[in-house]
């Protein structure tokens, strides 16, 4: 776009007041958002950890010094860190704890991304057509959240898993079905709020569907809070699927997963310190990370926040 003296600049037509089109509106209000976000500096620093989650794991194979799952018990084992090339120091089994790190990367990222998958959209589902339906379809879905609620969410996942059987696939599966009923809530309060707005009203006046109108109306209206709990939970998701490794019910060896390697490294914690904090202080980062993440995202996204 040519700025000159009759065209306003790019600034001045992202934000706005009178947008000549619907690309424009959401660019405006994505600029919005991002001014919003970009002003609390630990949300960078959140943004910052996960982005470099996200690096790690594409670039694993570039990064990585060593083989993750083959180590050498003659000469490389419970080696301190910076001992012969291994920054981090080696495991029980020689391996680079380092390298272990890098591509114990990739099943977080594939945690957290198909829990987010699985989970919120079945949250999203529950809570708009109970909180649109009402009645006796409202009471049923919500006894079942209820249900699911009641029971604390790392036991059930163990319970869960324990059916299916120990493996990273099982695990994703037990950890999504567990965390949709805080996301069935928030669709469900969210929609009672706009369920009988003049904006509803007026599109069931011509004639749209229930259907239509919970799919193409109400569902985008709750992606907003739905996003920043999602984004808060990955912490919980994290710690989860981590407690599930420690507990042998997780990826199963050789994969490098961060809770079982703390799980191997707890026999050697006051002489081989290394062998369990390491993957302890990387979960600490990514946790932080999505934590930090969340707040910047509630704030930017918080419309009360952005009136302020």
């Amino acid at each position: 776009m040519t700025i000159t003296a009759s065209n306003p600049t790019l600034r001045e037509w992202l934000l706005s007041d009178r947008p000549q089109s619907r690309r424009q509106a959401r660019l405006g209000r994505a600029y919005v958002i991002w001014r919003q976000f970009s002003a609390n500096r630990l949300a960078l620093v959140g943004l910052g950890l996960i982005l470099a989650l996200i690096l790690l794991a594409v670039f694993a194979n570039v990064l990585a010094t060593h083989n993750p799952v083959q180590g050498d018990l003659s000469h490389a084992r419970l080696l301190p860190p910076g001992t012969d090339g291994f920054w981090l120091g080696t495991d029980d089994q020689g391996r680079d704890i380092y390298s272990r790190l890098i591509f114990g990367s990739r099943l977080t990222l594939l945690v957290v991304v198909l829990v987010a998958i699985i989970a919120a959209p079945i949250g999203l589902l529950v809570g708009t057509v109970a909180g649109y339906a009402g009645g006796w379809v409202d009471a049923v879905l919500m006894r079942l959240t209820d249900i699911f609620l009641a029971f604390p969410k790392l036991v059930l996942a163990l319970a869960l898993v324990a059916a299916l059987g120990p493996g990273i696939e099982n695990a994703i599966l037990a950890i999504a079905v567990t965390s949709w009923p805080p996301y069935a809530r928030i669709a469900r309060a969210e929609t009672m709020t706009f369920r009988n707005s003049d904006y509803i009203s007026a599109v069931r006046l011509m004639g749209a569907s229930p259907f239509r109108i919970v799919f193409r109306h109400i569902m985008p209206l709750c992606l907003s809070s739905l996003i920043v709990r999602v984004t808060l939970d990955m912490a919980g998701i994290i710690l989860t699927a981590a407690g599930l490794g420690f507990l042998g019910l997780g990826a199963q060896p050789p994969l490098p997963e961060w809770g079982a390697m703390i799980a191997d490294g707890r026999r050697f914690i006051l002489d081989q310190w290394w062998v369990a904090a390491m993957p302890g202080f990387a979960i600490l980062l990514v946790s932080l990370g999505f934590n930090l993440l969340g707040d910047g995202l509630r704030d930017a996204l918080d419309p009360k926040e952005a009136g302020q």
